[in-house]
Parts: structure tokens; C-alpha cells; sequence
């Protein structure tokens, strides 16, 4: 297998720059270039020697078996010039290292056992997080709360397998055969758990994913300068002539915590003008997809087709003398904000660990295996369960298909 390197820190001029080195030549690589490797670690001070000094900086060694990427790593802490970053990858390169590939430590830590599949998928999720729920919530997987929780599943799998099994080898002796009552009563718990962690998925698989709030109204009815208050910025091109907004703008914003995208639509109405009629048939389609819509008109009216259970219906300009909200002055829109935000919080209600379809689906199939009764013969109890936790396995530590690793690490950085 290859040595790899990196910068693991972003390119650009920064306080400092580390370059990671990974792989079976990791550690004689690091000698050459830095003397004696300090112990495993232990940051230490060393000249960074080639044909001639390179930086001074501290280095770290990692051995096989206790680095994130399960292999020998050598770790550089230079000055952050990226003159310096692209001398010493050079000097790497010369001895044999080649740069790594975008999530290339990552995939070789779920190689080698250093990660779990969930973990993985986690870590992407972390690595992209824009709210400090989604934060959270990757990083009770990273830190390997789902892998506990498939483990306790396991170990529930494993008492009742050894149950049925004793029975089974008690089948030729003067021992009743009958599959203790306990068996049955631990299949049941690990399917009532299973069953749970289910139905929280889609709003864990939500929480995750960040919601979208879609505004729609008739032309004129203020959406884009409610957005542009959101905001607290000029987004949206704001003007008195119907049709401004043609296509769908949008604000990425946290909103207590959750990840949130404002969608300013275009105004619906009927239309002449292709171009508009376009934007209007991309509002319809985006809204209808939307978490919540909010429906801003003077006269608080919702817009008849889009409207839905848990939408907002508003009022506007109440700047100029009405009720509800004012983009221009700000009135109520706190308020409402306030209230999106309640709404959405609803929504996630009850989110578990359980955040991508592929483990639903494998916890699913586990279920469905262990919704036998006591009237099932022995062996077929044990198969039940040995397919179970397979199935269990395969929520947090199979290795996928390699297409599927691909869109993973797709995601990931280059020193990542």
C-alpha cells in the first residue's frame, strides 16, 4: 500500500500548517526528513532537513494500530506559509509518498477497523455541518453512541442464541427441549429497541438533511424584502414592478440551532411572459416540497394550493398601517421566526441515532427476521437470530460497495 500525505489544515497563510503522512513507510519517511522520531505521541521540536533546512516545527508519530487511519503516521506542525507546506510535500514526494486522494485517510480508517461504517458516514455529516444540531447529532455517532447501541442489541442476540443452543444440545438427553421463556422475552426487547430507533429515523434523517421554509405570495406581497430582513442583508433584488423575482433565492441560515433555508419564490400569478411563468412553475414545485410554507399577502390569505397543515399565513406591510408583519420596520418578524422555529423543532421531535436509509433498512430486515413465536422449532429460532445480527452488523460496521464509498468520501477534503 501506498504512503500518502496531506495538508490537513486549510491552504492559505494561517498561525500554523500540519502535513499528515500516512502508510507502511510513514515513520522511516519521517526520520529522513526530521532525525529521530520522537516517542508515540509526544509532540517534539525538529529541524526539517532535505538538500537543506526546510522549517522547524514539532512532529508527532502515531504507530500502526493507534492512529486514526490504523497505520504509521507522522505528523509535521509547520509555520503556515504555504511556500513551506509545498517544500516539505516535495521533499515527501521524492521519497516516495504521493498526495492523497479527497477522503483517502478516512476510507483506510474504515479499512482497518480504525472507524465503523456509521462512524464514517458521521464524520461527513460533522465535516458538513452548518447548525449546532446537526453538530450534536453527528457527533453522538462519531464518538460511537450508535455502535454501542447495535453492541447491547448483539449481546442481547448472543444470550439467546446461547439459550436456544443449549437446548438444541440437550435434545438426546433425559433434559426437556423446550426453548427457555427468557429467549423469547429478549427477542421481543431487541425488536421493541429496533422498532423505536425506526421510527425515529425520519426525524433524524431530517435534523440531519437541514430544512427548507419556503415564501410564497402573490407579486408584490414582500417576500423578497422579508428576506432580505432575515437575512440582514441585501439578497434579493427588491422592486415595485410584479415579476422581479423569477428565479428561487436562497438563505442558508441556522435558526436556534437547526439548519434552515429561506426560499424567496416568485410571485404566483398567471402569466404572459415565459420567462416569469417559468419561475413561477419552479416556486410551485419547490414549495410543495418544502417543510413549512409561509404565505405572505395584505390581506393574510394563504395561497389555496400550497397551503398545509403547520404552514404560516401572514399579513404584510404593516408599516403602512395594517396588521402583521413589517419587512421595512421589522414588526413581528422576530415573532415569526420564533414560531418557524417551534415548528421545526416539532418536527424533530424524537430523532434517534438512525439517520441514513441504508441503516433503517438493515434494522428493518433484523425485525423482521425475529417475528417468530415459541411455536418454531429450535433450529429455526437459531438461524433467526444469527441472521439478526448480521443484519445489526451491517448497520454500523459492513463495508459498503465501493460505489457507495465513493459518494462518501466524495465529500471529504483532500487532508481528510
Amino acid at each position: 500500500m501506498d504512503t500518502i500525505y496531506a495538508e490537513a489544515t486549510p491552504l492559505g497563510r494561517g498561525g500554523i500548517s500540519v502535513v499528515r503522512l500516512s502508510g507502511p513507510e510513514a515513520h522511516g519517511i519521517g526520520e529522513a526528513i526530521a532525525g529521530p522520531l520522537p516517542e508515540a505521541r509526544r509532540a517534539e521540536l525538529r529541524l526539517l532537513k532535505d538538500s537543506e533546512l526546510i522549517d522547524s516545527g514539532l512532529v508527532i508519530r502515531f504507530d500502526e494500530g493507534a492512529s486514526f487511519t490504523g497505520e504509521p503516521v507522522v505528523e509535521f506542525h509547520l509555520h503556515g506559509a504555504p511556500v513551506i507546506v509545498r517544500r516539505l510535500e516535495a521533499a515527501l514526494r521524492s521519497r516516495g509518498a504521493r498526495l492523497a486522494e479527497a477522503g483517502e485517510f478516512t476510507r483506510r480508517a474504515l479499512l482497518n477497523g480504525s472507524l465503523a461504517l456509521s462512524e464514517v458516514e458521521a464524520l461527513s455529516d460533522l465535516l458538513s455541518a452548518e447548525s449546532e444540531a446537526q453538530r450534536q447529532q453527528a457527533m453522538k455517532i462519531v464518538s460511537g453512541d450508535l455502535v454501542r447501541w447495535t453492541g447491547m442489541l448483539r449481546d442481547h442476540l448472543i444470550r439467546a442464541g446461547a439459550l436456544i443452543e443449549a437446548s438444541l444440545d440437550f435434545a438426546d438427553e433425559e433434559v426437556p427441549e423446550e426453548v427457555p421463556a427468557e429467549v423469547f422475552e429478549l427477542l421481543a426487547q431487541v425488536r421493541r429497541d429496533i422498532k423505536v430507533a425506526i421510527a425515529g429515523y425520519p426525524a433524524a434523517e431530517r435534523l440531519r438533511a437541514g430544512f427548507e421554509v419556503a415564501i410564497v405570495g402573490p407579486p408584490n406581497a414582500g417576500k423578497s424584502s422579508l428576506l432580505n430582513r432575515i437575512a440582514q442583508r441585501e439578497l434579493a433584488l427588491v422592486s415595485e414592478v410584479a415579476g422581479t423575482t423569477r428565479d428561487v433565492i436562497e438563505l442558508h441560515t441556522e435558526l436556534g440551532g437547526l439548519a434552515v433555508t429561506f426560499l424567496d419564490t416568485a410571485g404566483l400569478r398567471e402569466t404572459l411572459d415565459m420567462v416569469e411563468g417559468m419561475g413561477v412553475e419552479r416556486a410551485l414545485a419547490r414549495a410543495s416540497a418544502a417543510d413549512i410554507r409561509v404565505h405572505l399577502s395584505e390581506e393574510g390569505k394563504p395561497v389555496p394550493d400550497l397551503y398545509r397543515d403547520g404552514d404560516l399565513v401572514l399579513q404584510t406591510k404593516a408599516d403602512l398601517g395594517g396588521a402583521g408583519i413589517s419587512a421595512a420596520t421589522g414588526a413581528g418578524v422576530r415573532e415569526m421566526l420564533d414560531e418557524i422555529r417551534s415548528r421545526l423543532a416539532g418536527q424533530v421531535a424524537g430523532a434517534g441515532l438512525v439517520t441514513r436509509q441504508r441503516q433503517a433498512q438493515a434494522l428493518e430486515d433484523a425485525a423482521a427476521v425475529l417475528d417468530v413465536g415459541p411455536d418454531q422449532p429450535a433450529e429455526l429460532l437459531a438461524e433467526a437470530v444469527r441472521s439478526a445480527s448480521y443484519r445489526l452488523g451491517e448497520v454500523v460496521g459492513r463495508i459498503a460497495p465501493d460505489d457507495y464509498l465513493d459518494e462518501i468520501f466524495s465529500r471529504f477534503c483532500i487532508g481528510k
